[in-house]
């Protein structure tokens, strides 16, 4: 489904989002009429949105974007996995909370060692220092990241 938005409104919507990609600064903003339930679906269809986009653009070889979306990927999973332990979840600092204490319950390194490549690959959007191979090791490490923390679910 596609939604239009008058210019206007979108340009607030973006200001009001930041550096969050606007449809999770969207569901931030809806999540509190839904169940939790609701919610953990909601944020786990965007993070398969996110992860499928990242390989589209992964393959295309627009690596700068693909990473960014696997950030979002990494996200909004683990939006899900806090909304389901009732964590909070509303900024990078929560994400990193979240992560340790993940990695405290299982004592498994990985956790911490794939949130910190997936951080690098947010950071390469901004700043663009990657190169292809360097981005192929964090790309690796995002994806066997997600596969750990569904196991949460």
């Amino acid at each position: 489904m596609a939604v239009t938005i008058s210019p206007p409104v979108a340009e607030v919507l973006k200001k009001a989002a930041g550096d969050k990609d606007l449809e999770e600064f969207l569901l931030t903003l809806v999540a509190e009429r839904l169940d939790p339930p609701e919610r953990i679906e909601a944020y786990l269809k965007l993070h398969e949105k996110f992860l499928r986009e990242a390989e589209e653009l992964y393959q295309k070889g627009d690596l700068l974007h693909a990473g960014e979306k696997y950030w979002g990927a990494v996200a909004a999973l683990l939006n899900a996995i806090a909304e389901k332990r009732g964590w909070e979840h509303y900024s990078h600092r929560d994400y990193a909370v979240a992560i340790n204490r993940l990695y405290r319950e299982t004592r498994n390194r990985e956790l911490v060692v794939g949130f910190s490549l997936a951080e690098r690959l947010h950071a390469n959007y901004y700043h663009n220092f990657m190169q292809k191979e360097e981005f192929e090791l964090h790309r690796e490490a995002v994806l066997r990241l997600v596969e750990k923390l569904k196991k949460f679910l």
